[in-house]
C-alpha cells in the first residue's frame, strides 16, 4: 500500500467479510490488524483482495479463536443505551420543579446534541470520514462533515438557552432527515459499517438503533415546531 487511497480500498474489501468486525491499517509499515468474530483463513483473505495485495504471514494461517463469539447486539449498543438513560435523567432533573413535556423535549434534544458532539470531538480527525460513509451530504461535502460536530454543539446550546427555537427545529429536521435517509439506505443495503453518531472513539455498529435514535429526534423536532407555531 502506497497511499491513503490504497488503505481505504483495502479497508472496504476486508470489512465486507462477515467475520471482520474492525480493520486497522498502518500505511507506513503495511501492517493490518483485524478484529474478527470467528475463524478467518488466509485463503478467504486472499480471495477478497485485489491480486496486487498479498497477505504475508509467518505461518501462512490466520490465528484462529474457536471460542470467540461475536458480541451480542445489546452489548454493542450498551454505550448508546447508557447515554440515553443519562439524557432522560438529566432532562427530568432540569424539570424537577415544574415538569412540562415540551420543556422536557427541548432539554432532551439540547443535551442530546451536546453529548453526541462531545463524543465526535474525541476523535475529530477520524469523524468526517466515518460520517461520510453513510450521510448523503457528508459524502458530497467534506466541509459539512468537518463542521457537523460544531453544528450539533451550537444547536444543543441554542436549545438549552431557548434561543431561536423555531430556527433550531427547522435545521434539526433538515439535517436529521438527510442523515436518516443515509442510515435507511445503509441498513437496506446491508453495508457493515460503524455508526458515527458517537464518533469513532467508540465502535458502535450501524443498526436499527441508529435509525430509531434519529426518528425520535425528528419526531420531537417536528412536534415542537408545530407546538411553537400553534
Amino acid at each position: 500500500m502506497t497511499c491513503n487511497g490504497c488503505v481505504s480500498s483495502v479497508t472496504d474489501k476486508l470489512i465486507s467479510l462477515d467475520e471482520v468486525q474492525d480493520v486497522k491499517i498502518d500505511l507506513a509499515s503495511g501492517n493490518v490488524v483485524l478484529e474478527v468474530s470467528k475463524t478467518l483463513t488466509l485463503e478467504k483473505l486472499t480471495t477478497v483482495l485485489p491480486p496486487k495485495y498479498i497477505p504475508l504471514l509467518e505461518t501462512n494461517l490466520v490465528k484462529t479463536h474457536p471460542n470467540l463469539e461475536a458480541p451480542s447486539k445489546l452489548k454493542q449498543l450498551f454505550p448508546l443505551i447508557l447515554i440515553f438513560v443519562y439524557l432522560i435523567l438529566g432532562s427530568l432533573l432540569i424539570q424537577k420543579n415544574s415538569f412540562q413535556i415540551n420543556n422536557f423535549m427541548i432539554d432532551f434534544m439540547g443535551l442530546f446534541f451536546v453529548f453526541f458532539s462531545f463524543f465526535k470531538f474525541l476523535d475529530y480527525k477520524g469523524f468526517p470520514k466515518a460520517f461520510a460513509q453513510y450521510d448523503p451530504l457528508a459524502k458530497r461535502s467534506a466541509l459539512y462533515a468537518k463542521i457537523y460536530p460544531f453544528i450539533e454543539t451550537l444547536l444543543g446550546l441554542m436549545l438549552l438557552l431557548r434561543w431561536q427555537l423555531n430556527f433550531v427545529f427547522i435545521i434539526t429536521i433538515a439535517i436529521l432527515t438527510i442523515t436518516t435517509f443515509g442510515v435507511v439506505y445503509t441498513l437496506f443495503d446491508k453495508n457493515k459499517i460503524n455508526c458515527a453518531c458517537l464518533g469513532t472513539a467508540l465502535k458502535l455498529p450501524m443498526t436499527e438503533a441508529t435509525l430509531i435514535e434519529n426518528v425520535i429526534m425528528l419526531v420531537m423536532a417536528i412536534a415542537m415546531l408545530f407546538y411553537q407555531f400553534g
